[in-house]
């Protein structure tokens, strides 16, 4: 009989081969960035959200659905405009004059991968419905509450550069996202490659799954079991406490922050082959799971990202990190 250990073994094998095959099939269409499909699947795997914060063109819309193609679940796209209302992401109840009852009608929401496209350009009451969804992964209509499907992803998109019409998006809501990350233009070399890839058709078109939404949810609870040592989850608490003490912030890292990076960092681990967490994973972690969740104070105040990015830096330099 097989002892604990080496089914776990058994187990990560078949894990590290169906992140391989993720990777190498969502490549082919977005070429060139290994590191952004490296975050999108430590969100996925983590049961996190991501939001990508980036100009038009460089594959925002195309990441999301080649992971939702590469896992064979269900997608919805919705384009957030400022006259978007909750119900149009949630659904409603609509009356049936044949059977006198209000029949629900789901919204886009109930899809494994949801594209919130330009999430910032609608009414902060438009960008609230999103909250229940992200947090319980069910959302309530008329008192009645609804599960999502699962496994069960946001994919939001804002443009950095352009402010007109838009509604910035508020702390509760930003920490919702487990990551932020631009996904950047590619080099030349690559960018020839999608040129040239693209000219007949669009690789998207001949995309075939190479995973199940069983092997997500599978891996989803692995990543609880990858071990953590408690000289990491320390340094974790070290830079959230350095955080809130840190003259330039208003607010520092809350405890849904550590958690995330104590989550993020085993979906990393995992990511990568490993069933342990080591330093380099956290600090590799660090920017884009807690620059956005901290607040810095009016004196400091440029852009927030980039000033949030600037902080936990400053913050990584103080901490030592354990060996």
């Amino acid at each position: 009989m097989q002892t604990r250990v080496e089914r776990w073994l058994m187990d990560l094998d078949e894990i590290k081969e169906t992140v391989s095959k993720l990777k190498e099939n969502i490549n082919k269409v977005i070429i060139g960035k290994t590191g952004a499909i490296e975050m999108l699947l430590v969100a996925l795997f983590a049961r996190g959200h991501l939001l990508i914060e980036d100009v038009p063109g460089v594959g925002k819309t195309t990441l999301a659905r080649a992971l939702a193609k590469s896992i064979n679940c269900s997608f919805q796209r919705v384009q957030f405009t400022p006259d978007l209302l909750p119900s149009d992401i949630l659904g409603v109840s609509v009356y049936d004059a044949k059977t006198q009852e209000f029949t629900f009608k789901q919204g886009p929401i109930f899809a494994n991968i949801l594209l919130a496209d330009e999430v910032n350009r609608t009414t902060p009451r438009t960008q609230s419905a999103l909250l229940e969804a992200m947090n319980d992964f069910q959302v309530s209509v008329d008192g009645i509450t609804h599960a999502l499907p699962s496994p069960f992803m946001v994919i939001a998109t804002q443009n950095p550069i352009e402010f007109a019409g838009t509604y910035p998006l508020p702390e509760s809501q930003l920490d919702r996202f487990l990551l932020r990350l631009s996904i950047g233009y590619p080099d030349k070399e690559h960018e020839r490659e999608i040129l040239y890839e693209q000219k007949l058709r669009h690789p998207l078109e001949t995309l075939d799954f190479v995973a199940t939404a069983a092997d997500v949810m599978t891996i989803q609870k692995s990543v609880r079991e990858v071990r953590v040592e408690e000289s990491i989850a320390g340094y974790i608490l070290a830079l959230a406490e350095k955080s809130r003490e840190h003259k330039k912030l208003l607010a520092g890292i809350s405890p849904r922050g550590s958690l995330m990076l104590f989550r993020a960092a085993q979906s990393y681990a995992l990511v990568n082959g490993r069933d342990f967490v080591v330093p380099d994973d956290v600090k590799r972690l660090a920017v884009p799971v807690l620059a956005h969740r901290v607040i810095e104070k009016a004196t400091y105040d440029k852009q927030q990202v980039e000033a949030g990015r600037q902080v936990i830096e400053e913050i990584l330099e103080t901490i030592p990190v354990p060996v």
